[in-house]
């Protein structure tokens, strides 16, 4: 610290010793988050940063009215419920859970903490909430996806490579979202002339398999559905699309900032900015309860134009000029 800038905060100190008192006898909120990501996540860091400043937006500022403690607890399932066990001991005003990766090990750790969340696929039939409208009990946020809009990816798809006949699928079939999904995606194939097919993604070794298996065919295409086991094996799905040049679409942007060829979804930042605004109205005196369910608002096309010519496509003029963000 330089001598003046000291000399200065000495000298605050002294002149408003009432305000520095009043500042420490304040009562200070405590807001958790839990993530499954490392802290050197640089996508997951972004989706923090925007929730943090539409809270400070909303006047909360970290250290004058509000703490916030932040788990960093990766995609390791036994990570996940150990930092959701430890976030809860804290017992924070109320705790912000990343999705369906984290809500379950919090559900599991407690029922009366409010809990928001930015991002979930299908909170009422995982059992999360009661209904869209009334959520009850401690938990409400934020829909990462509507099912009508999963046909858009086979659409997209088709519009990039016009001789696609057949698409692989890959979802959780033990996830009732991406089942659904990958129902509103058969719903819109024959229409497109394209032949859909389920690959599961229990494990990295299965959707490698299905993968090279299914690459043997020519005018293939692969969709990867929104949920916890997209995150998981997101990585492993670019490198073997990659691989066996076959074109991908992906249901957020991070999927072709790391090296996928296009996605359609939506903006996740701003879950989190709305995300902040429940918080804030929960940190007032709301109850999560009485704050209803809220599909997106904003929705995105990127394209990854590297990805493209590596795969020896040329994405159509018209879908390019329609594309929130273009990456070269």
């Amino acid at each position: 610290m330089r001598r003046r800038d000291f000399i200065t905060l000495v000298g605050g100190a002294a002149v408003w010793p009432s305000a520095v008192r009043a500042q420490q006898s304040q009562h200070i909120r405590r807001v958790g988050v839990l993530q499954p990501a490392s802290a050197e996540d640089p996508v997951w860091r972004a989706r923090l940063a925007a929730f943090q400043q539409a809270l400070a937006q909303l006047g909360w500022s970290v250290g004058h009215n509000v703490s916030i403690d932040v788990r960093w607890a990766t995609t390791n399932a036994a990570e996940i419920h150990k930092q959701a066990a430890e976030l809860v001991a804290l017992a924070p005003d109320v705790i912000l859970s990343a999705g369906d990766s984290t809500l379950p090990a919090l559900i599991e750790a407690t029922h009366t903490l409010p809990i928001v969340f930015p991002v979930v696929n299908d909170p009422v039939g995982a059992g999360y909430i009661d209904s869209l409208a009334r959520p009850g009990g401690n938990i409400t946020g934020f829909m990462s996806t509507e099912y009508s809009t999963s046909g858009k990816w086979l659409e997209l798809l088709k519009q990039i490579v016009p001789t696609l006949t057949r698409a692989a699928v890959l979802r959780d079939s033990t996830n009732p979202a991406q089942t659904a999904q990958f129902g509103a995606i058969q719903a819109v194939a024959p229409s497109l002339r394209v032949e859909v097919v389920p690959i599961n993604m229990r494990s990295a070794g299965e959707i490698e398999e299905s993968i090279e298996n299914f690459a043997n065919a020519p005018n293939s295409g692969l969709i990867m559905t929104a949920g916890a086991a997209a995150l998981r094996y997101g990585d492993l799905t670019i490198t073997l699309a990659a691989r066996y040049k076959l074109p991908a679409v992906y249901w957020n942007r991070s999927f072709v900032a790391a090296g996928g060829l296009v996605s359609y979804g939506p903006d996740l930042l701003d879950n989190y900015r709305r995300a902040a605004g429940y918080v804030d109205r929960i940190l007032k005196g709301e109850k999560p309860a009485d704050l209803p369910v809220q599909a997106p608002t904003k929705y995105e096309t990127v394209i990854n134009r590297k990805t493209a010519k590596a795969l020896g496509l040329e994405i159509p003029p018209s879908l390019l000029a329609t594309a929130d963000e273009v990456i070269e």
